[in-house]
């Protein structure tokens, strides 16, 4: 064989590059909790925190000067407190609350103003912020019991308009908010007992009793998540959420979701 035809090997095509680490902007106003939140993102690999803050205005400014991926905000800041600032902040990233204060009226208003999700701290362990935030940023929401149960509530104890169609469903929140998934194994069981108090002029007709994973499945439906979030919230396969949502539909004698939630939320029998 002459050098020329000698069998050359190409050179390896360089490694791709990494993707770019994920932006935070961390703003409470204890120092301590602000430094620790900070360590933490900053120690794992992909995240870096962009800027921190004291207050709500100082959160807009580093959100505007920055543009980061995910803001992580408190609620009770001096001078802008969070709401006061998620307005702003949810037009330059996804925000989640991350805070001390769990009262229902605040997580709700937090979620009316465009939050994509609501941690109380004391709920979650490190591992769960950093999925939580890197979910924020591709639009999945995370909520922690605290949270899940305010929203819940809100939805179980909201009657449905008079003369509600099968095809009416809850408003909760805005169009950009779904909820969090949460662990099912936290949410208190009470989340699945709530009924609305309505009047009812003709008697109900007998309806077959719903489980407790297929009234907290339903609770979920009705909520407004899709399979795949419950599936995440009850840590299970999407197929075994249709199966159950399957037999959901059997006995609500019901075909889509729309008609199993308004029966639902109008108290067709008790679930339990």
């Amino acid at each position: 064989m002459t050098p020329d035809h000698r069998h050359v090997t190409p050179p390896l095509p360089p490694p791709p590059a990494p993707p770019p680490p994920l932006r935070v902007v961390v703003a409470d106003d204890n120092p301590v909790v602000r430094a620790g939140l900070t360590a933490l993102l900053s120690g794992r690999p992909g995240i870096t925190v962009v800027a921190e803050a004291a207050d709500g205005r100082a959160a807009c400014e580093a959100a505007g000067l920055h543009r980061p991926d995910v803001v992580l905000l408190d609620v009770r800041m001096p001078g802008v407190d969070g709401l006061s600032a998620l307005p702003y902040l949810v037009r330059i990233a996804p925000v989640m609350m991350l805070t001390y204060s769990g009262e229902s009226a605040i997580v709700r208003e937090a979620l009316r103003r465009g939050a994509g999700g609501y941690l109380v701290h004391g709920e979650f362990t490190a591992d769960q912020l950093i999925t939580a935030v890197r979910d924020i940023r591709a639009g999945r929401p995370h909520f922690t019991p605290t949270a899940a149960e305010a929203v819940l509530t809100q939805l179980r104890t909201t009657p449905p308009p008079r003369n509600a169609t099968a095809h009416t469903t809850p408003h909760l929140s805005p169009p950009n908010t779904r909820p969090f998934p949460t662990n099912s194994a936290t949410t208190p069981k009470a989340l699945s007992r709530l009924q609305p108090s309505m009047a009812q002029s003709t008697p109900r007709r007998p309806e077959p009793r719903l489980s407790a994973r297929e009234a907290e499945i339903m609770d979920l439906i009705a909520s407004g998540m899709n399979n795949q979030q419950i599936a995440a919230a009850c840590f299970i396969s999407e197929k075994t959420v249709k199966n159950h949502i399957n037999r959901i539909f059997a006995k609500l004698h019901s075909t889509s979701r729309s008609e199993a939630a308004a029966k639902w939320l109008g108290n067709w029998g008790d679930p339990r």
